[in-house]
């Protein structure tokens, strides 16, 4: 089964939680333009979280067994 076809599977494991990690970001950010320096724990966790997309999604999409 090809799982990078699949346009609702696709929805559900990669997009919608990429949002989820770019809202992270965004939020971040914006603490680190009001001098909150909390703001880098925001920006770190999203980044892990979309660099753990990417990943899942390179190894769903090259059929390498988990």
């Amino acid at each position: 089964m090809s799982y990078t076809t699949d346009s609702s599977f696709l929805m559900m494991l990669f997009i919608l939680p990429s949002l989820f990690g770019l809202s992270l970001i965004g939020d971040g950010v914006s603490k680190i333009m009001n001098y909150d320096n909390h703001g880098w724990v925001g920006v770190s966790i999203g980044s892990i979280f979309i660099m753990i997309i990417i990943i899942a999604y390179f190894m769903l999409s090259t059929n390498s067994p988990i």
